[in-house]
């Protein structure tokens, strides 16, 4: 749960995109957060306080001179209090009265007087007719909040309520969630700051092509020769790039992980198959930026049996012959003219052995970033250490979650990009 520990309060205005953030508590209390939802009158009319009050099991405010039966605090003064336990406040959905009054500092409803009245970050999700979106008064208060510091996320665009098409859709339950995560989490226990590293933007509109997972290597129509790699290291940093406002595309071996949001997905099954779908996304988009991720098999039997191999007819491993995969990131390195390219190493020995064994590693393999971890002991698990080598040396990041991880690495990855291009 990459949540976990954190607190929010999701302020919902009067829009009908409030049937969205329904999902959104839903989804929030799923990766361990809790959750406080603050609504205003007009917000109640689309769905009802009872609604969250169900979803997120705490009583709703509404109201600054009433608290919930048995739940306000004890001073009377929830416009105060509610923000003093929570990470962040956001709003979703944003109306453009309830943006106005925030810019100008009007604090007309609870939900307006605790975002003035805040220490901690406010988040808004506008939502409104795109008519409204355009207009310069609220483009002029988008700037206003920009400028105070206020996160803006959004909007989407497509079709709305009204029937028309256009910008102002409110973002997707898993796209606020997913900037939530790259803010606030997870910290794996590492008493860091209250927010993940801020990655977004670092990478806008580059193409970074990423491989994840293992590869299988069909011995005969039952047996393979494969790894132990689950891919979450893989995909966390497709899902990193994608926040940081990459376009990612992601070639994936044997895994069941759900696609990071906004990642184009080809899933494969062999080294030669990865290799082959690599240089096809290549070929067709020269790439920015490739991440070498996947625990690629250095080794494939020359045919794959046409029936299962027998041990009672005599048959066994000494009968295949092996043929060397092809080293997809050298293939990528050689390119002209190549992206920026990353390798992963992943080891069996001790962080000290992957010292010394990373900087010759990443001369061989001419790159100029190797990442290194001991897999024996993460492969599988949502937690991992690895350690960066680069031009300058090496650099072991403390144990945290992989997309903890994932956005640091995308971090080093965007200044190295910037010397590169």
């Amino acid at each position: 749960m990459r949540l976990q520990h954190r607190h929010f309060i999701i302020g919902i205005t009067g829009g009908i995109a409030a049937y969205k953030t329904c999902e959104l508590v839903r989804r929030l209390q799923d990766e361990g957060a809790t959750v406080q939802v603050v609504m205003t009158e007009a917000g109640t009319r689309f769905v009802s306080a009872l609604t969250f009050q169900a979803l997120s099991g705490r009583p709703v405010y509404t109201d600054a001179w009433s608290s919930p039966a048995a739940s306000g605090p004890a001073n009377g003064m929830p416009h105060i209090d509610l923000t003093r336990e929570a990470d962040a406040i956001l709003v979703a959905p944003a109306s453009a009265d309830f943006i106005a009054q925030t810019a100008s500092g009007q604090t007309p409803t609870l939900l307006s007087t605790l975002c003035l009245a805040r220490d901690i970050p406010l988040l808004i999700a506008p939502a409104m007719n795109r008519q409204m979106w355009q207009q310069p008064a609220t483009q002029r208060n988008i700037e206003h909040l920009k400028k105070d510091g206020i996160d803006i996320l959004g909007p989407g665009s497509g079709a709305q309520a009204c029937g028309e098409i256009g910008d102002g859709r409110m973002r997707e339950p898993e796209e606020l969630l997913a900037d939530l995560i790259a803010r606030f989490g997870p910290d794996a226990g590492i008493p860091a700051a209250r927010t993940a590293p801020v990655i977004r933007g670092v990478l806008q509109d580059l193409s970074v092509v990423i491989t994840a997972g293992p590869t299988f290597e069909p011995i005969d129509p039952v047996r393979g020769i494969t790894n132990r790699s689950s891919g979450k290291m893989g995909f966390a940093i497709a899902e990193a790039a994608a926040l940081a406002g990459a376009q990612v595309t992601l070639i994936a071996g044997p895994v069941h992980l759900p696609t990071p949001l906004g990642v184009h997905r080809h899933d494969v099954t062999t080294a030669q198959e990865m290799h082959d779908a690599v240089m096809r996304c290549l070929d067709a988009q020269p790439a920015d930026i490739f991440i070498g991720v996947a625990a690629v098999a250095d080794w494939r039997p020359d045919k794959t049996r046409s029936g299962k191999m027998k041990k009672s007819e005599g048959q066994g491993l000494d009968e295949i012959s092996w043929v060397e995969n092809p080293d997809i990131l050298a293939s990528v390195a050689r390119r002209s003219p190549a992206p920026l390219c990353v390798g992963f190493a992943a080891e069996s020995g001790s962080i000290s052995g992957l010292e010394l064994l990373l900087p010759e590693k990443r001369v061989r393999k001419q790159v100029p970033l190797l990442v290194g971890n001991i897999g024996a002991d993460t492969f599988g698990e949502d937690s991992n250490q690895i350690m960066l080598c680069d031009a300058h040396g090496t650099t072991l990041l403390p144990k945290a979650s992989k997309f903890d991880l994932a956005c640091q690495l995308i971090s080093h990855i965007a200044s190295q990009q910037q010397s590169h291009s």
